[in-house]
């Protein structure tokens, strides 16, 4: 096997991905989705509301994060679900929370990192569930948010070019896959960096968007593509990463700001320009198709990571693809 069939391999069996398969099973048994022409496993549901949509997105923590990071697992709460939104091409509104935990003392971290994200975003806490009396800590947040003209992961169309955006100003919290660009920035840079994806989908010139979740950059790809009905090619050569990280351990890396996107080559440029003008690096790092494979290259080589002739989170292209959606499953940080 060579390097760049290892580094398919890596993403493939990753724990990331292999969350994401969970997906599948959850949609099949709440019968939802089928036949009706309403998009499923998009990273927020959208509910039409006047003149726009109401995005509404929940995000659940396995137990071992929770255990090993509290405090940055009650920060994660409000960041992922964040990104949802922004990744919908909306604005957060509010968040609610559920919390287990032992005792008021092993809660204190995980609900100091709820509060503090609210503060840094913006976003405020408006209610929620507690438990001081569980066996183990959980948490599970939801978001509510608003878009005009909103991105969804089922317009990507071959031709189109695939564009990664990363933060990359930040750190690993070391030993976890966690790229860390939040906890550093100011609460004014975050907070401007929320406005780049709205403004994109109300220009229109994004054709579809996902934020990178714990499958990492390709194993949001992989999802993004499924949900098209499309293929891609990632360069790796051409994707936005910190220089002194090794590959292998960027591609299944979870990145406090990242997505990936379509849009028509004419329109790469502008959606370019907008993350750098927020200091974020962005880059065409690929290209949609129409063979249903997402592979990855670099320099003459290349692999297939996944053939989308065998599902992985079982949500595709529905019948009408740009219908609201009134349900979503994701399975974030699992």
């Amino acid at each position: 096997m060579n390097e760049i069939e290892t580094l398919a391999a890596l993403v493939r069996d990753s724990r990331g991905v292999a969350h994401k398969a969970d997906i599948a099973a959850v949609v099949t048994v709440l019968d939802i989705g089928g036949g009706d022409a309403v998009p499923v496993g998009d990273d927020t549901a959208m509910i039409p509301d006047g003149d726009g949509y109401l995005l509404f997105a929940i995000e659940g923590f396995v137990e071992d994060f929770v255990t090993a990071d509290p405090w940055f697992a009650g920060y994660c709460g409000v960041m992922v679900n964040v990104s949802d939104v922004m990744a919908m091409g909306g604005r957060p509104i509010a968040v609610v929370d559920a919390m287990w935990s032992r005792s008021a003392a092993h809660a204190g971290p995980l609900l100091a990192g709820l509060r503090e994200a609210a503060r840094r975003y913006g976003v405020p806490v408006v209610g929620g569930h507690s438990n001081l009396r569980a066996d183990a800590g959980q948490l599970a947040v939801a978001i509510l948010g608003r878009a005009t003209r909103p991105v969804t992961s089922f317009g990507a169309r071959p031709g189109d070019v695939l564009l990664v955006a990363t933060d990359l100003r930040g750190r690993f919290r070391d030993p976890f896959p966690w790229w860390d660009a939040s906890t550093s920035a100011e609460p004014e840079d975050l907070r401007a960096c929320m406005g780049i994806m709205p403004d994109l989908a109300e220009r229109g010139l994004l054709t579809a968007a996902k934020d990178v979740s714990m499958a990492g950059v390709v194993g949001t790809a992989i999802m993004l593509a499924e949900a098209s009905a499309v293929g891609c090619t990632i360069d790796l050569d051409r994707l936005p990463r910190p220089e002194a990280q090794p590959m292998e351990r960027w591609l299944t890396a979870f990145p406090s700001f990242g997505f990936v996107m379509t849009a028509r080559g004419q329109h790469a440029a502008a959606v370019i320009a907008a993350f750098h003008q927020r200091g974020v690096s962005c880059a065409i790092a690929g290209h949609i198709d129409d063979n249903r494979r997402v592979s990855i290259s670099q320099g003459i080589d290349s692999a297939v990571v996944w053939d989308l002739a065998q599902p992985l989170t079982g949500c595709s292209r529905p019948v009408a693809p740009h219908a609201a959606a009134a349900f979503t499953t994701e399975t974030e940080h699992a």
